[in-house]
């Protein structure tokens, strides 16, 4: 594993440059809960500077050939592949998430994600059309212009790319911020970006908290679009900003409290896996994470018991997550620690058995048990609101319309699984759930060419796939009135 240093300063036009105002942030490691040192924080100055810098870049990258931003996102995904040991050490020590996590999946989705829209940058057509009456007409896609990305700090690396690359293939150019519990990696992605040779302004990234340097990204006039991945609060603070001021254009991919419904002709053992790894993978601090488990009442008690005997044979290890041994690291900062902490005491007043977990682990650091409850009713909050933690709620279900209605009975869509071996029945219920997107005995899986996001309060726009780019352009039309003349 690599011992990494990145820069301090915030990076405006391919330079790194302390903030304006000296602000500062501070950067903990979850592992210990000590401070591991500071980066700069953007001030409204400095994100005047680095919008500033990109419409400047704009007005040269918007022309430049689709092959050249192909080459040069080519090269991005080539340099993040040579130093991923660095991006995975980055992302344990401030984020918490595992080494072999971020080697494993992040990083590679990451790299897989500019190759793929490396691929699409050349080939952003339009349609030619006839029109009604006589007379031709063709569309064309544009980029937005100046566009802002603002991240989490769940899975950052991997996130930051799905938006960076299919913005820059459309020709906009990206203002970043990263997350202020996680900004390491983005230090780390700009020294690439510089070593990549992108024209100066085409990739501005600043560190800062939401109050200002997102505030201020979301209310600036030259912003044509915010892409926002993270918590419903912010995203509403997001969308009013965005009406107060230029309308600019918003995605946001939001909250989830997914439904995983187990029937009873599935396969067992491979729901039993799915449905754990679901809850539990990065500490169940993912948007996606199947957090309600609903179960055929005709095997409930057989998969309760199967799922406890689980969680007992397979301990996890509990420790720092740059090591490859461990299978269980921190939960991201202190106050979050305490928020997992506070509904799972919910849990255990709420009348729901608790099947194992439950508890902190250890006295330093921001660790806590795995933790499963079952015969949770539907109206406790364990159910119903978003923990971001790795607590599953079980209920039973008789029937398949039961299970439908229960599933969409919440206020998030973003995703679920369903598992079963009935292909018919699949189709039934993928069809009928208010979700973006549903995986058929398994998890959460991603793969670049296929879009992810939500519906309902889980928010619109996808990331991800051809249909992400509908959200970095816009389409112009252009009208020929056909004059009569001489054949």
């Amino acid at each position: 594993m690599a011992s990494t240093l990145v820069p301090t300063g915030l990076f405006i036009h391919n330079s790194f440059t302390p903030s304006a105002t000296s602000h500062t942030l501070p950067v903990e490691n979850p592992t210990t809960g000590e401070r591991l040192g500071t980066i700069s924080a953007a001030s409204p100055e400095d994100v005047n500077k680095a919008v500033a810098s990109a419409s400047t870049s704009f007005q040269s990258w918007k022309v430049t050939p689709g092959t050249v931003r192909a080459k040069l996102l080519l090269r991005l995904a080539d340099l993040i592949e040579r130093d991923a040991e660095d991006f995975a050490s980055l992302e344990a020590v401030d984020a918490g998430v595992l080494f072999t996590d971020s080697m494993g999946m992040n990083i590679p989705q990451a790299v897989s994600c500019l190759r793929y829209y490396a691929g699409w940058a050349d080939k952003i057509d339009g349609r030619t059309l006839a029109m009604e009456g006589g007379g031709m007409a063709y569309t064309h896609r544009e980029p937005l212009g100046v566009c802002a990305a603002i991240v989490p700090w769940n899975a950052p690396l991997m996130i930051t790319i799905w938006k960076l690359a299919p913005a820059l293939a459309a020709g906009n150019v990206l203002i970043i911020k990263p997350s202020e519990l996680s900004p390491l990696y983005a230090q780390k992605l700009a020294q690439l970006v510089q070593e990549a040779q992108f024209p100066a302004g085409v990739i501005n990234i600043i560190a800062g908290d939401g109050a200002s340097a997102g505030r201020t990204l979301s209310e600036h006039m030259l912003v044509r679009k915010v892409s926002f991945t993270g918590s419903s609060v912010a995203g509403r603070q997001i969308m009013k900003a965005a009406a107060a001021t230029n309308l600019k254009r918003v995605s946001l991919e939001l909250g989830g409290k997914g439904p995983s419904i187990v029937f009873d002709d599935c396969d067992l053992e491979n729901a039993l896996l799915w449905t754990r790894i679901g809850i539990t993978a990065n500490n169940g601090q993912i948007c996606a994470a199947g957090s309600r488990i609903y179960v055929q009442k005709t095997i409930y008690e057989k998969f309760l018991k199967r799922y406890a005997e689980l969680a007992e044979s397979t301990p996890t290890v509990v420790g720092d997550p740059l090591s490859p041994t461990t299978t269980k690291g921190p939960i991201v900062s202190r106050a979050q620690h305490q928020k997992v902490l506070s509904y799972i005491e919910q849990g255990k007043k709420c009348g729901a058995r608790l099947l194992f977990g439950g508890e902190r682990v250890g006295d330093q650091g921001y660790f806590v048990q795995n933790t499963a409850f079952a015969d949770v009713s539907e109206d406790a909050t364990i159910m119903k609101e978003e923990i971001f933690g790795p607590v599953a709620s079980i209920a039973p279900f008789t029937t398949e319309a039961e299970v439908i209605a229960k599933a969409n009975d919440s206020l998030h869509g973003l995703s679920a699984a369903v598992f079963t071996n009935d292909i018919n029945r699949a189709h039934r219920v993928t069809t009928a759930l208010e979700t973006g997107q549903v995986t058929v005995n398994a998890w959460a899986m991603l793969s670049s060419n296929v879009p992810f996001g939500g519906v309902k309060e889980s928010g619109f726009g996808r990331d991800m796939g051809e249909d992400a780019l509908e959200g970095w352009t816009a389409v112009k039309s252009i009208k020929y009135c056909i004059l009569p003349g001489e054949l």
